[in-house]
């Protein structure tokens, strides 16, 4: 059902807005991004919970607050629980939002905005925003990289981004949504519905302005199992398919050989032990990283501490170790199997 402006009052026309959150056991985060919905003043919107297999009566919990549930017949990933809320959505326009965010309160007023005044515009989209709330050295480095890198990148934009992301309705139905048949585990499901997108002639956007909280805590392992086999890995082949077009976010020349030198100098950091004089590669390495990146080591130092600045060093050389790993994995993936049918081939 439609959630008004306020509390006493039902918009006078259908939203021109859907959010569509996919969800599979949501638990405390989950109620936290309903609680950021149900305090959008304005523009009214729809609101479609899509339950993934969820065991902990993530459904039932949204219903309570008025949303609108699509129930899949068991987990099929966040790809395919997107197509599934935007399946039975009517309005002209469609949001969708991680089941672990926070929405800003102003966001879907300036998404629904920012259509108005480019009615050429198919898609836009947002980032995470500077206050990441899971605490933990390995959280706060990999939730402020992901708002830097957003924050830095061009407006003009070849890739989708499912956390925070609207679209038109039309459009995206057009395409056939996202390709859940490759993608059945959270990946890059969305950088590829952008590039279908831009292909077919629209127009993405990303607004530094539209924001959430991502409310995520991330380990160490969980960091490198998604940088290297759900992000990294299928990110490499779907760039090897597409002949290396797309370079861009943190997937450009520049961040190429920052990856490489933060390569290069953490294989030079166990030799170093036996031969000291090889020290000077890890440290010169550590002056390019820093140097290089150095809008975010001072972003995290703000607001993070000294501390977490001083750890977010050896993250980010794991970070380009993650970086190189996916690339010789996804080359040879691509080697053995070069051209992957996808939901566009169908």
């Amino acid at each position: 059902m439609p959630i008004p402006p306020s509390r006493d009052a039902e918009p006078a026309s259908p939203p021109r807005i859907t959010v569509v959150v996919p969800v599979h056991d949501g638990g405390l985060a989950f109620e936290r991004c309903l609680a950021s919905l149900a305090a959008v003043a304005a523009p009214a919107f729809d609101l479609v919970v899509v339950d993934d297999g969820s065991t902990d009566g993530s459904a039932e919990r949204a219903a309570a607050r008025g949303a609108r549930i699509v129930r899949l017949p068991r987990r099929l990933g966040p790809a395919a629980a997107r197509n599934a809320g935007a399946a039975v959505a009517t309005s002209e326009l469609l949001c969708f939002l991680d089941a672990d965010c926070e929405l800003h309160a102003d966001a879907l007023a300036r998404l629904t905005a920012r259509f108005d005044g480019d009615p050429g515009l198919a898609a836009i989209f947002g980032s995470y925003d500077d206050a990441p709330a899971a605490p933990g050295v390995v959280s706060r480095f990999k939730n402020l990289f992901h708002h830097w890198t957003h924050q830095r990148a061009p407006e003009r934009a070849r890739t989708f981004w499912g956390a925070c992301g609207a679209i038109r309705r039309e459009r995206f139905l057009a395409l056939g949504g996202f390709d859940a048949r490759r993608y059945p585990e959270p990946s890059v499901e969305d950088i590829e519905l952008g590039y279908r997108l831009v292909e077919s002639g629209g127009e993405i956007r990303l607004d530094r302005a539209v924001q959430v909280k991502h409310l995520k805590r991330w380990t160490l392992g969980g960091l490198v199992r998604t940088d290297v086999f759900r992000r990294g890995v299928p990110w490499t082949e779907l760039l090897l398919e597409r002949q290396g077009r797309g370079g861009e976010l943190n997937v450009g020349r520049r961040e190429r050989i920052v990856v490489a030198v933060g390569v290069l100098g953490t294989a030079a950091l166990p030799a170093a032990l036996w031969w000291p004089p090889l020290l000077v590669v890890p440290l010169v390495a550590a002056l390019v990283l820093v140097g290089s990146y150095r809008g975010f080591y001072a972003l995290v130092r703000r607001r993070a501490g000294d501390a977490t600045a001083i750890a977010a060093l050896p993250l980010h050389a794991l970070y380009c170790c993650c970086c190189c790993a996916a690339l010789a994995i996804g080359i040879a993936r691509h080697a053995i199997s070069p051209r992957r049918k996808t939901f566009a081939d169908v």
